[in-house]
């Protein structure tokens, strides 16, 4: 058998230098953040000249000025509101991700509880939450259990759905593998099934932490004496609009708080991801 020829590296394109690389990072970085940056403050300004050229009324739309001496003035308010509604978030959000992950691989796993409770949270997914509100306002009062409730059911069938897909994503042969070398049912579930699945679960969490804060803010709609909802009904009856936007910039600050929170936990739970995105 002859030997393999050299292979005649001076043919070969030099790699690029490490400077290069930097640079090409730094400038993703750039796009990536000051793009839309440039954007947002360009929508600001289009807003601005809009309504001082087009001499909008402040109750009808107000300036990015007034909206922002607004929510200055009101920073303690919006504070303690803003606690209110991140607690009723938190709270819902919390129990419906410990109840439904657990819930969808008991549902995979075992063939009768599929069977029989499936259709049945199917079922009750159709109802309007919204339709539901005002019953858990009657048996349960103004606190803040009725607004938990609420964002519980808006995020347990999300959570639900895409754990269930991901625990039945997995190929049978491999639980074929793991059971022929002898590996128990939980050694299975802590190497194989959940992270196989754990991409599943935060897509699943990603879309039900947008929706919780929607399902507090319906929840305080209906029925509340506290937080951010009961702030713009306050606002809305007085026409205050530029304390209702000053609202709705601290309504996407949590929101985007909470998806970022998410986003920090999968990247740590599942650094691999976030890898095989780049």
């Amino acid at each position: 058998m002859t030997s393999a020829a050299p292979i005649d590296t001076s043919m070969l394109p030099p790699p690029p230098p490490a400077s290069r690389k930097r640079g090409k990072g730094e400038h993703n970085r750039f796009v990536r953040v000051g793009l839309p940056t440039l954007a947002f403050i360009a929508s600001l300004v289009i807003w601005q000249l809009a309504v001082v050229l087009l001499d909008i009324k402040q109750y009808v739309i107000p300036a990015p000025l007034v909206v922002f001496d607004r929510f200055m003035e009101q920073i303690p308010v919006l504070w303690s509101a803003a606690l209110v509604t991140a607690s009723e978030v938190a709270l819902g959000f919390l129990i419906a991700a410990a109840v439904s992950i657990p819930l969808a691989y008991l549902i995979a796993s075992v063939r009768i509880v599929e069977i029989a409770f499936y259709p049945l949270i199917v079922v009750l997914q159709t109802i309007p939450k919204i339709a539901v509100a005002p019953l858990f306002i009657v048996w349960f009062g103004f606190g803040s259990l009725p607004k938990i409730l609420l964002t519980f059911l808006l995020c347990f069938f999300p959570i639900l759905v895409d754990t269930l897909t991901g625990f039945k994503a997995l190929d049978p042969r491999v639980l074929y593998i793991t059971k022929s070398m002898g590996a128990s049912r939980m050694q299975t579930f802590g190497y194989v099934r959940l992270p196989a699945a754990v991409p599943f679960i935060f897509s699943g969490l990603k879309v039900a932490v947008v929706l919780a804060v929607t399902g507090a803010i319906v929840a305080e709609f209906v029925g509340s004496n506290a937080g951010l909802g009961y702030l713009l009904l306050r606002a809305s009856a007085n026409l205050d609009t530029p304390l209702i936007f000053a609202v709705l910039v601290v309504l996407s600050i949590l929101g985007l708080v909470f998806a970022y929170v998410v986003e920090f936990i999968e990247k740590l739970i599942a650094p691999w991801q976030d890898k095989s995105h780049r």
